[in-house]
């Protein structure tokens, strides 16, 4: 499944601005979506806001494409253009050291992404 199939549910959802998808490895299926969320508004994430978006991705596509991850971030990490650079969220969802972010209009973004996935919680 494409993970730009996932995002266009997430943004489908009316409280959500924007949305990038990542995979992670996952001991059970191999593979886990970890998906990035901006809501509208400045709105803070919360557990009952991930369930929401976990269930709206279930019904517009299917159980399966759930994410098992959904950080909330205030931005995604773009480039001066504005393309959304979902290699560094793969790093981050792999826990990779991070690829070159001098192409990054604001590379503060990537550290706060960094730091939210650490404690957001997982719906597994």
């Amino acid at each position: 499944m494409s993970t730009i199939v996932i995002e266009s549910a997430l943004v489908d959802h009316p409280e959500v601005a924007e949305a990038a998808v990542a995979p992670r490895p996952d001991p059970t299926t191999g593979q886990a979506v970890v998906a990035y969320v901006t809501l509208k508004a400045g709105a803070d994430g919360s557990v009952e806001k991930m369930s929401e978006l976990r269930e709206h991705v279930a019904k517009k596509i299917g159980p399966i494409a759930k994410p098992a991850n959904i950080v909330f971030t205030p931005e995604l990490p773009k480039t001066r253009s504005g393309k959304i650079m979902r290699r560094l969220l793969r790093d981050v969802a792999e826990n990779r050291e991070l690829g070159d972010t001098t192409t990054l209009a604001d590379p503060t973004v990537v550290e706060e992404i960094k730091e939210r996935a650490a404690t957001a919680p997982s719906e597994e």
